[in-house]
């Protein structure tokens, strides 16, 4: 059995990343298809959504669902799933920047940024092209000599944990 751990998302009460070994999955992004009962709960509309991390599986509930129900039948169906990772099926390619986007704009709404916010400052996504991602570090964040170790130990540190295909994290205007 693939070991997995539940991790909230700050805000996101209906999303889970359940955190897995690297590597476990073949590719990073939204599913075209996923094996066995994970299929089931998409279907049933147990779960809305489905997504793959280099290092986790992110599953959202649907509308009038709950953790406390419905989720040990979220992790039976995902451990069963990883399992399978020939039964996982990736969506057509698209822009291979997109799973760095999300997972860059899912930590900068989550703790890096509350990192940021805590001491008085801010931090905005502007722009992810070729694994380079730019954020834009306003209020005191801007020329604090602090700002480089928040890009690299709370930003970048954790995106590559994420995504391996990060290349750098920059302070853009």
């Amino acid at each position: 059995m693939i070991p997995i751990h539940p991790q909230a998302c700050p805000g996101r009460p209906e999303r889970l990343r359940w955190i897995t070994p690297a590597g476990v999955l073949a590719f990073t992004g939204v599913p075209d298809s996923v094996p066995g009962a994970l299929a089931t709960l998409l279907r049933d509309g147990t779960l809305a959504a489905v997504s793959v991390e280099a290092a986790a599986v992110v599953t959202d509930l649907a509308a009038g669902r709950s953790w406390s129900r419905d989720g040990s039948r979220v992790r039976s169906a995902l451990h069963e799933a990883l399992v399978d990772p020939d039964g996982w099926t990736a969506a057509a390619p698209g822009d291979p920047d997109e799973p760095l986007r999300a997972a860059a704009a899912a930590l900068i709404g989550g703790r890096a940024g509350e990192l940021a916010l805590s001491h008085g400052g801010g931090l905005e996504l502007v722009d992810v092209h070729d694994g380079v991602v730019t954020v834009r570090m306003s209020g005191a964040c801007n020329g604090c000599p602090a700002a480089g170790i928040t890009l690299r130990h709370r930003l970048e540190d954790e995106l590559r944990r994420r995504c391996p295909g990060v290349r750098r994290v920059v302070a853009g205007a």
